[in-house]
């Protein structure tokens, strides 16, 4: 059930998302501004925490957008790196708006959990952040063609649609695999939910990289982040607040907030991700995957 759920939620919002994208080239929007703007938002990821947080698995819930944080900044970014180098001049405002992102989401959550009012406040810093990164990134509006598909609304409700259903599965998988395989509920948000429905990512990444467009490829990443730290985690806890275990407050918590940090810095000191950069990233996620195996046994 939980694999089900994954499957349907990435198909899903893929559907949504293509009519998004559809909609959007009909009406001549830049690229650019839409990877940075729309991109990071991951309907899947939304629904997955929202579902797990609604069924009383809190860490899970948490996992994410903590988790899918730490994925972006070290997994994807590092991955796509591997594939395609990410050459690419950014503002230096642009990395300063995605390693500042995360800190309130840190500050919020140290007391080991997420209220209502922290949420709301999230959701407001989501929209000073974002808009704060597209300002420091119109320069770079490119002129691309976005694909243009047949009926984009009907692909939204559709998208929708069979989000819905991903949502009951998703309801159902997590607890039984929870109390099934033994798995530590933030063990299994932070890592194997996180990375299942973010996997996708990484194409999002390298495909536009391959074309020579490195900038659009980390306008994705940087924009997602934004999206998952402000947005989804401010959601998510105004749905239902979050009360945190140790191993999400000692563990997950701080290593999503650093891990933007580590991914601007490589890349601003680097001019980029070359593929020993993006080595050195996914070497660290290996890292962080066995320290937070080895704390849940």
């Amino acid at each position: 059930m939980l694999a089900a759920g994954v499957a349907l939620i990435v198909a899903g919002a893929e559907l949504f998302f293509e009519g998004i994208l559809s909609a959007a080239g009909r009406l001549g929007v830049s690229a650019f501004a839409l990877t940075v703007v729309i991109s990071g938002f991951e309907v899947e990821n939304l629904a997955a925490g929202i579902a797990a947080d609604l069924n009383g698995l809190p860490n899970a819930a948490a996992g994410t957008f903590l988790g899918g944080t730490t994925f972006l900044a070290l997994a994807v970014a590092g991955c796509g790196a591997l594939i395609a180098p990410l050459r690419a001049r950014l503002p230096s405002a642009a990395l300063v708006w995605t390693a500042v992102a995360p800190l309130p989401l840190l500050v919020f959550g140290i007391d080991g959990m997420l209220s209502r009012l922290d949420g709301a406040v999230l959701v407001v810093w989501f929209a000073v952040a974002l808009i704060g990164l597209w300002w420091a990134g119109r320069g770079l509006l490119g002129s691309g063609e976005l694909p243009t598909k047949r009926f984009p609304v009907v692909r939204v409700v559709a998208g929708l649609g069979v989000l819905g259903v991903a949502g009951e599965l998703m309801g159902e998988g997590p607890p039984r695999v929870v109390s099934s395989f033994g798995i530590s509920e933030s063990l299994l948000g932070n890592t194997a939910l996180a990375a299942s429905v973010e996997a996708e990512e990484v194409g999002r990444v390298a495909v536009p990289a391959r074309r020579g467009r490195p900038d659009v490829a980390m306008a994705n990443v940087f924009g997602t982040i934004v999206h998952f730290a402000c947005l989804n985690a401010g959601v998510i806890a105004l749905v239902r607040p979050l009360d945190f275990d140790s191993q999400t407050r000692d563990l997950h918590l701080p290593v999503a907030a650093a891990s933007p940090l580590v991914l601007v810095a490589v890349f601003a000191t680097r001019e980029g991700l070359g593929r020993i950069e993006g080595a050195g990233l996914v070497a660290l996620y290996a890292a962080y995957l066995a320290v937070a195996v080895a704390i849940s046994v």
